[in-house]
């Protein structure tokens, strides 16, 4: 877990998906490494959002899905449709291996320096009636072979969250399982009662699950027991933020909600246009990202609004942030938006010069963004990071999978 102080608060990150959903930072910006595996990139970002960025690679595929792709150090698992997630090199593009797991892909993948771990699940052949079923696997680093697979009665949905020893994951019909990282064992499982389609947030003794009847629970890390529970009145999806002593999330109700870390007692809410998307620590505040297409950034202590941006489209993921800007990924147009934390002003584009309709998160990996399209995954680097004959050759070796 990483500890740092802000404006007078100890900081803690959490971030999507972790789960799912990993995203390498500066050091202050908010991930999700809450005494969870601290992916090596973490420590070795070298990007900055506000310059120049050109395309480095590219992976071509018609196959994408609104799930964002894992990644170590060295590594960027890309999940595609059918059920196939691909293993890259994060700094080339060059394929390392490719499995197809069968079925498709229900969850947004985690991975560690070991494994990398994947959900998924299958329906019922068409004409039959029978609720879909659900599979947890963990494939191995170097080859991409399954090392062990647990089946389950539901598939798994939204992200994957992992710690130094469990896999953390919710499903369709409510139920939240803590899983073991080197068997697939059941740690243990509860059931929250309404669908699970979000991020788990970890600290070291406690996992926190939002759910789309609007609760949001603590729950015991160690054995799954409830420590508490918060009512909103809309789904809560997105990514949440530890700081302090405080819970932060977003809500489909439009609220952005802070309560406490230790009984779940609401010590403020701010009011945005519409649902929250995602909430994110960040070195001047809290960076909210709404529905209504707006960004704002609100201070910790009351919820107070610092600035507003509007965006050219509805917010679609979770941004990711280093120390000079905020990457956006709207739901509409071709290009990346970079807000600047400062006052919230764009201080650059990122064209994709294709459509741009995933919810798949963007992710910084020590010195590229990695964005997901409809065509493909397109790397972004600053000039001059590769010769561009290299650049060429990389792109040529890129295949239609």
């Amino acid at each position: 877990m990483y500890e740092g102080k802000i404006q007078g608060f100890k900081m803690r990150t959490v971030g999507w998906p972790l789960t799912a959903l990993i995203v390498a930072v500066t050091v202050l910006a908010a991930l999700a490494i809450h005494g969870q595996s601290i992916p090596v990139s973490a420590a070795k970002t070298s990007v900055s959002l506000s310059q120049p960025l050109t395309i480095r690679w590219r992976y071509l595929s018609n196959d994408t899905l609104n799930l964002t792709p894992a990644a170590d150090n060295e590594r960027i698992y890309l999940p595609l449709a059918g059920g196939t997630i691909v293993s890259l090199n994060v700094s080339d593009g060059h394929l390392y291996w490719k499995s197809d797991i069968g079925g498709e892909l229900s969850a947004s993948p985690a991975a560690d320096n070991d494994a990398v771990y994947v959900a998924s699940g299958t329906t019922a052949p068409e004409g039959e009636h029978r609720q879909p079923t659900g599979a947890l696997r963990a494939l191995g680093r170097e080859a991409g072979v399954t090392v062990w697979l647990r089946s389950l009665p539901f598939p798994l949905q939204g992200s994957l969250a992992v710690s130094d020893t469990n896999v953390f994951a919710g499903t369709s019909n409510g139920g939240f399982y803590s899983i073991n990282k080197l068997n697939g064992e059941v740690k243990w499982f509860a059931q929250i009662g309404s669908p699970l389609n979000g991020t788990p947030a970890l600290s070291k003794t406690t996992v926190y699950v939002g759910s789309e009847d609007g609760t949001v629970m603590a729950l015991d890390a160690s054995t799954g027991v409830q420590k508490w529970r918060f009512k909103t009145n809309g789904r809560v999806r997105g990514p949440m933020a530890l700081i302090e002593d405080s819970v932060y999330f977003g809500s489909g109700d439009g609220y952005v909600y802070a309560v406490s870390e230790a009984d779940g007692r609401l010590r403020w809410r701010s009011r945005t246009g519409v649902g929250v998307q995602a909430v994110k620590s960040v070195a001047r505040g809290l960076l909210v990202a709404s529905f209504d297409n707006f960004v704002y950034l609100l201070n910790f202590q009351k919820g107070k609004r610092l600035w507003k941006r509007q965006l050219p489209g509805r917010i679609s993921a979770e941004p990711v942030t280093v120390g000079d800007g905020a990457l956006f990924t709207p739901l509409s147009g071709n290009a990346g938006v970079v807000l600047g934390l400062r006052d919230g002003k764009q201080v650059n584009v990122l064209p994709t010069g294709e459509g741009f309709n995933t919810a798949a998160s963007p992710l910084i990996v020590n010195d590229a963004v990695f964005l997901t399209t409809d065509q493909g995954l397109l790397v972004f680097a600053q000039p001059g990071k590769l010769e561009s004959t290299s650049v060429r050759e990389v792109q040529r070796q890129v295949k239609f999978p």
